[in-house]
């Protein structure tokens, strides 16, 4: 796995729930491992890891401190291993930094500062709380700079290319510090002050030396946000180089080319008022250091997924719109040069040339990955990355690492190595019970590689230990055998005997018991509306045989199998042919209702009075009992209003004022009293 250039093989930093460690390769098709050269810190704390721009350092935390060490210089040999020289060097601890809470880390633009960040918190010692935001250096691991950061989105400090300006955003102001003179005189004062409203954000273009600039100030009271680019160091409210304002900006994100002579802004909201989108409202505006600005067009409804500038600097990708989204290539008028259609992608990466583009759909989505060639513009390779967490190109512009990290995701963790051609090179899954928490390939500074050829070639790899779902269409089983020229019915399993000593019944026979069943439910259903309608007419609409057959049956709840006289339409339902007798009960015991059934379960039964034309009354039903039950409501009801007469009157008592409707229900607290005696001595 040699690289095209000059067979230098990189190092990969791994940070898993077990320890911090390099990787690295033996040469051209040799798989990725852990070499007995290479460091190795077991750790159950690291919370970061990270390599210097230019590849000299390589820093990590262990949570007790944080360790920087020098990384030696490779040498490819023949066969493209690149240890010869870190055989006899090794990887020496350049300095020690006791941030045991360090959760970010950061290196400044040529590696001669290293930034870490920690959670904000406050002690007892220290109440105002303790610098979480802080710059080392490197080279005698030395703190130089310390202040108070308690914003984690936006916590990195802004860098000059050649580190001779060093700028951060406190409280919406922009403070700047100039150390091309002498650095610790540089960070004890600011130089310069720009901005002061709440919620401001800078950024220092690359490239230039003085740089551009860019400060957003975010609107207010309906006044629109508005990004001003400066030349550093005139910073005068009528210096500015180029001016663009925009409503509908919660937040914006500020890319810069890598010439500095480029800027595009991707505003977003959190909310979208019209219900359109769940992700909010985004916009994309270009601004260049010439004074030229715009707003980009996009030609589909819906979020802006992902915004990336071409490292040759004059062209931008935009993938946008909703599901399947569009992704187009823009040039530095923000006209459209070339479109690569729909699909399901929300990410695109640049190689380090710019001669290659990823377009990728990971997330929620299934992970399909496009590789295309930009000075072509046709699509080289197809492949399929799912649970993709992270994905990196290797600063060879060939090869891209994909991997599956928790905690987005805490099973199937691993990480695999592609050809730009879609050839697998590599792939290491991690065992049951650890994860896989972060990798980074090693930096090189720049030439060291030179831009690859791009050839539609496929590329020798290797073929995945993962299954590979089936791409065959589903038959049924039956249209199998009807296109082997089988019947079906043959194969189907043979009816057993349920009862010994009688035949099997015959192939059928059951869909001919389900009718059957299925006529008699009916049959039942029918007989059972005709009872119904027999309850609600009453014994007086029963024939003098039906008076007969129930006086003849006893009443101790005893279901009888006695078939009643078909001379009912109600009992000629249960005649029907092929049908079996089903059993009846008494038309009296039918007629009794379901809760006077219940109550003859209990020992002690209700006695039942009967009124002179034949209807059962329960004693419960009394009009005396409801003329008791009436008064003891009104009784209960008048007792309520004196007890709140009496609550009120102990508040009263206590000084509180009441309100007049208050005081009113006091008054008539005589007239309850009366109302009560009243209903107590009525009887």
């Amino acid at each position: 796995m040699a690289a095209a250039a000059d067979g230098v093989v990189p190092t990969l930093a791994i940070r898993s729930s077990v320890a911090v460690e390099l990787w690295s390769s033996a040469g051209a098709k040799q798989p990725y491992e852990h070499k007995p050269n290479l460091p190795r810190e077991e750790t159950k704390s690291s919370r970061s890891i990270c390599f210097s721009p230019d590849g000299r350092y390589f820093a990590y935390s262990n949570g007790v401190v944080v360790k920087v060490l020098h990384v030696p210089p490779t040498t490819a040999n023949t066969d493209g291993n690149n240890t010869a020289v870190a055989d006899a060097v090794g990887w020496p601890v350049q300095c020690t930094l006791p941030r045991p809470k360090a959760f970010y880390l950061k290196f400044s633009p040529r590696g001669n500062y290293l930034c870490t960040w920690e959670n904000y918190a406050i002690t007892k010692d220290r109440p105002e709380g303790a610098p979480n935001l802080l710059v080392y250096d490197v080279a005698t691991g030395t703190e130089v700079f310390a202040t108070v950061q308690k914003n984690q989105t936006d916590w990195q400090p802004s860098w000059s290319a050649d580190e001779s300006i060093f700028a951060l955003v406190v409280g919406g102001e922009a403070l700047f510090y100039d150390l091309a003179v002498d650095p610790a005189v540089g960070f004890a004062q600011t130089s310069r002050k720009i901005g002061g409203s709440r919620g401001g954000m800078l950024s220092l273009g690359p490239g230039n030396s003085p740089p551009y600039l860019a400060f957003i100030t975010p609107g207010a009271k309906g006044a629109p946000s508005m990004c001003k680019l400066y030349k550093y160091p005139a910073l005068g409210q009528n210096q500015t180089v180029a001016c663009k304002s925009f409503f509908q900006a919660d937040r914006a994100e500020m890319l810069w080319n890598k010439r500095g002579s480029g800027l595009l802004l991707l505003t977003s909201t959190e909310v979208d008022k019209s219900g359109a989108s769940y992700y909010g409202n985004q916009a994309v505006h270009f601004m260049a250091t010439k004074g030229d600005t715009c707003s980009v067009p996009l030609s589909k409804e819906g979020p802006v997924h992902s915004v990336k500038w071409s490292p040759k600097a004059n062209e931008f990708v935009v993938v946008y719109g909703f599901m399947p989204s569009k992704a187009a290539l823009y040039n530095l008028k923000c006209d459209v040069v070339f479109d690569f259609g729909e699909g399901p992608r929300n990410c695109a990466y640049f190689n380090p040339f710019g001669n290659l583009l990823v377009l990728a759909g990971f997330g929620n989505l299934p992970g399909a990955v496009e590789v295309w060639d930009i000075s072509k513009r046709e699509r080289i390779a197809n492949l399929k990355c799912a649970d993709t967490t992270h994905f990196e190109w290797h600063p060879n512009g060939e090869w891209f690492v994909t991997a599956t990290t928790a905690p987005r995701l805490r099973i199937s963790n691993g990480f695999k190595i592609y050809h730009y051609s879609g050839a697998l090179l590599h792939e290491t899954f991690w065992p049951q019970g650890q994860e896989l928490l972060g990798i980074e390939w090693q930096q090189y500074a720049d030439n060291t590689f030179a831009e690859p050829k791009i050839t539609k070639a496929k590329h020798e790899g290797i073929k995945s230990s993962q299954p590979e779902a089936s791409k065959k269409v589903y038959t049924p089983p039956h249209l199998r055998l009807l296109k082997e020229g089988k019947n079906p019915e043959n194969y189907l399993p043979q009816p057993t005997p349920t009862v010994p000593g009688l035949p099997a019944a015959a192939p059928g026979s059951g869909k001919n018991k389900k009718k059957n069943n299925s006529r008699s439910n009916k049959a039942r259903g029918n007989n059972s509306m005709n009872n119904k309608q027999r309850e609600t007419t009453g014994d007086a609409a029963a024939t003098p045989q039906d008076a007969a057959a129930a006086d003849a049956v006893p009443t101790d709840g005893v279901e009888h199998q006695q078939q009643l006289p078909a001379t009912r339409s109600g009992s000629a339902a249960a005649t029907t042919f092929g049908e079996s007798p089903r059993r009846i009960a008494p038309p009296r015991q039918r007629q009794q209702p379901r809760q006077q059934q219940q109550q003859n379960n209990y020992p002690q039964q209700q006695v039942q009075y009967t009124e002179p034309g034949g209807t059962p009354r329960h004693p419960g039903n009394d009009n005396g009992n409801n003329n008791n039950s009436d008064k003891d409501r009104k009784i209960r009801s008048v007792a309520k209003k004196l007890s709140d007469i009496k609550k009120l009157k102990s508040r009263q008592g206590q000084g509180e004022t009441l309100e007049l409707n208050q005081l009113n229900k006091i008054e008539m607290e005589a007239k309850y009293l009366e109302e009560l005696k009243a209903l107590k001595l009525t009887v």
